[in-house]
């Protein structure tokens, strides 16, 4: 009788462990797809998203336990039990590889979630018109994508096989990388970049000069040589078409550009107000010096945009043979050499007034 007493006794209390059991499974289950930022004290919580790069070839395990180690979920054996019921689910699917941007209030099934349908995030890179290869370069190396070394030897293993329409014998890419906002997923490298960048001139550039080809005596290089320049001269964007004007009239002249830019580029230098060229720099010889030689260098100086080749193909019919800078962005523009030098030293006038004033 009292075997059987004890019998009712366990089986009147096997109900009671499954539900306790169940009770601390589904308080351990809670607890593990919670939000992982949870277990931070508010005041130390962190509030911004994470950055998770998952490679090719990573195992669902070896996800769980990355991200259990970076704090982004509780625990990796809730993962895993969590990617086996996903799989049976769905055999089909499964994670896959990128860069994710993940919520700190994201649980983890709405993490699994975002790795499972590839909701990866889109990077980008921004090069500035105006930019040189070696701006570009620091850039990149600035923000720990790739060493400016590693760009620059990029830009010279360009095949012209798959960019036929590269002038012949180009030295480099300066000017034909086009300046623009890039997107991309996962790691960035400089083979991407400068695939993209040529990409972009081909679709966006190349086109405006094939349409107009007809019309300019220009060959490509000239073409993104002379828009280089006007880049790298003109800052307020109604006088860009009369800079235009000016080089396109004095080239026509055969009367030598004078650029500032370009002896700055040559020898590889940049003026400012406090220090602008000196007399014996600009008359230093380079073959990007033209003050010295006439006619265009021989490759451009930096990467120009739209606006600057748009209006190197149709600059204005100008009267202007010259012009200076105000070193506020304007320029002055004048018609004959006696108006020019008068500008000159209006300017220096001017910008001597401006350090007077600021020494007293």
């Amino acid at each position: 009788m009292k075997r059987f007493s004890k019998l009712f006794f366990y089986l009147a209390l096997f109900p009671a462990v499954l539900i306790l059991a169940g009770w601390q499974g589904w308080r351990w289950w809670s607890w593990a797809v919670a939000p992982a930022a949870a277990d931070v004290p508010t005041e130390a919580a962190v509030d911004q998203a994470v950055q998770v790069e998952i490679p090719t070839g990573t195992l669902p395990p070896e996800i769980g336990e990355n991200l259990e180690e970076l704090g982004i979920i509780r625990s990796k054996a809730a993962w895993d039990l969590w990617t086996r019921w996903r799989s049976l689910q769905d055999g089909s699917g499964g994670y896959q590889a990128g860069v994710y941007t993940i919520s700190p209030s994201a649980s983890m099934t709405e993490i699994s979630d975002q790795i499972w349908s590839g909701e990866v995030t889109q990077l980008s890179y921004t090069i500035p018109e105006g930019w040189t290869l070696e701006q570009m370069g620091n850039y990149f190396e600035e923000q720990d994508f790739f060493s400016a070394e590693a760009f620059l030897q990029a830009t010279e293993a360009v095949s012209r096989a798959d960019y036929p329409w590269l002038p012949e014998d180009l030295p480099k890419l300066e000017g034909f990388l086009f300046p623009d906002t890039y997107v991309f997923e996962g790691t960035l490298t400089p083979e991407l970049v400068v695939s993209q960048m040529l990409g972009q001139f081909e679709q966006v550039a190349l086109p405006l000069y094939q349409e107009n080809q007809g019309a300019t005596a220009y060959t490509l290089l000239e073409w993104v040589t002379l828009a280089s320049i006007v880049e790298k001269e003109a800052v307020v964007e109604a006088e860009r078409p009369v800079i235009a004007g000016v080089f396109a009239r004095r080239l026509t002249e055969n009367i030598p550009l004078a650029a500032d830019p370009t002896v700055e580029y040559g020898l590889g230098i940049r003026q400012t107000v406090d220090q602008p060229l000196t007399y014996a720099q600009v008359e230093t010889p380079s073959p990007y010096n033209t003050y010295i030689n006439p006619g265009l260098p021989p490759t451009p100086i930096a990467a120009p945009g739209v606006a600057s080749l748009e209006v190197s193909l149709n600059p204005d019919d100008t009267e202007y043979l010259f012009f200076v800078a105000r070193y506020d962005g304007t320029h002055i523009f004048s018609r004959t050499l006696a108006e020019h030098e008068a500008a000159k030293d209006a300017v220096d006038a001017s910008l001597a007034e401006q350090s007077s004033t600021v020494t007293n």
